[in-house]
């Protein structure tokens, strides 16, 4: 029994060293048949031309300015002269408020600086009497026919006539203020749009009161708007910042006319990103002479960023990975293989991709099928007359 056991440990060892002897060539042969398999791909011609570094981002139309016209006092809506949609000129009238008991203000202050003045006459007159006696009582004395005192008393008159007079002209002054604020406030009744720069002619955008409504102070009427040109609000992500320039062209569409494109300039970029989204303002000046555009509408906006002339080009299905380096697999017409050949990429647009390092100008580079391949694998082509040995 004892020899039957030891007879089978040992047949069981010598199975295991065969094994192990025979399993190297195994893998050989399997790597040799992996070596041999043939590769079916596909491929294109490297191309020379133009490749444009071109960003699209969405935003919408904001008005260039848009200010909101409103009441300076309270009163009555007694009449509102424009609409929404309506254009309105510098200084135009639009709202009268009314005015009875603001022409009753103004009148009363009116009344009281004609009082004033002619208390500052009287006093002027009081003051020309007192000033004579003065110089009487002076020349009297000077005589010595008038005693000091009466001198005394001739001075302190002359002082007080002129302390009365100085006080009437301060009233006049005083009345007069009074009366130019009671014309002030009259004439904010006349409720204008005014403003300092820009067009000549702008739009009502809003209405936020009617006719007859009972406004406070400050209260909104209407806003109005300068159109012309629009300014196109987007926002750039933090990878095409550094791209974004002032004076930039742009090419500006809208769902609403999407036949046309509208040119525009950026005017103003953000000096910083925002930390919830980490994206930047960017404001697009887009003229706008016939009030094509409105506020409000969401557009599309293109901005070059560069343009590269006489770029190696390629598509971007050509660019795979090995061994965490990117590159591509070109043709080796004369061996039938795939040689693979590391690449440092420029712009990548509309599938094709810019490769900067190194400079290829001839040659075919593998666009499907790629990802099979190894460095030296064996490739057969569409419409190859014979299939490559292994």
């Amino acid at each position: 029994m004892k020899k039957w056991i030891v007879f089978v440990v040992v047949l069981i060892i010598v199975a295991v060293l065969g094994w192990r002897v025979l399993l190297p060539d195994s893998d050989a042969a399997s790597k040799g048949g992996a070596r041999s398999t043939v590769v079916a791909v596909e491929s294109v011609p490297i191309q020379v031309g133009e490749i444009r570094d071109i960003g699209v981002f969405t935003g919408s139309l904001e008005p260039k300015s848009q200010f909101v016209v409103a009441s300076k006092v309270s009163g009555w809506l007694r009449q509102l002269l424009v609409n929404v949609g309506d254009r309105v000129t510098h200084n135009q009238l639009i709202a009268i408020l009314d005015d009875a008991e603001f022409t009753q203000q103004a009148q009363q202050a009116q009344a009281e600086l004609e009082v004033a003045r002619a208390n500052a006459a009287n006093c002027a007159g009081d003051l020309a009497i007192a000033e004579r006696e003065y110089d009487r009582a002076k020349a009297l004395r000077e005589k010595q026919i008038a005693s000091v005192s009466e001198l005394d008393v001739s001075e302190a008159a002359y002082n007080a006539a002129q302390t009365r007079h100085k006080v009437a002209l301060a009233q006049v002054m005083q009345r007069e203020a009074a009366y130019k604020a009671a014309e002030v406030r009259l004439s904010y009744t006349q409720i204008k749009a005014f403003w300092e720069e820009g067009e000549q002619t702008r739009v009502v955008g809003e209405r936020f009161a009617d006719q007859g409504t009972l406004l406070q102070a400050n209260q909104s009427i209407v806003s109005i708007l300068e159109n012309n040109p629009l300014t196109a609000i987007v926002h750039v992500i933090e990878r095409d910042y550094p791209k974004v320039r002032v004076g930039q062209q742009a090419v500006v569409t809208t769902d609403a006319y999407p036949d046309q494109a509208f040119s525009g300039q950026i005017v103003r970029i953000a000096p910083l990103l925002k930390e919830s989204s980490r994206q930047a303002r960017v404001e697009i000046e887009v003229p706008n002479p016939d009030l094509t555009l409105k506020p409000g509408m969401f557009v599309r906006a293109r901005i070059e960023f560069s343009l590269h002339e006489q770029a190696t080009l390629m598509p971007v299905a050509a660019l795979v990975n090995r061994d965490e380096v990117e590159g591509v697999f070109m043709v080796d017409a004369a061996n039938r293989t795939a040689r693979f050949v590391p690449v440092k990429t420029g712009i990548i647009t509309n599938g094709q991709a810019e490769i900067l390092d190194p400079k290829l100008t001839e040659g075919e580079v593998i666009t499907l099928g790629n990802h099979l391949l190894e460095q030296g694998s064996k490739i057969v082509l569409p419409g190859a007359e014979s299939k490559v040995k292994p």
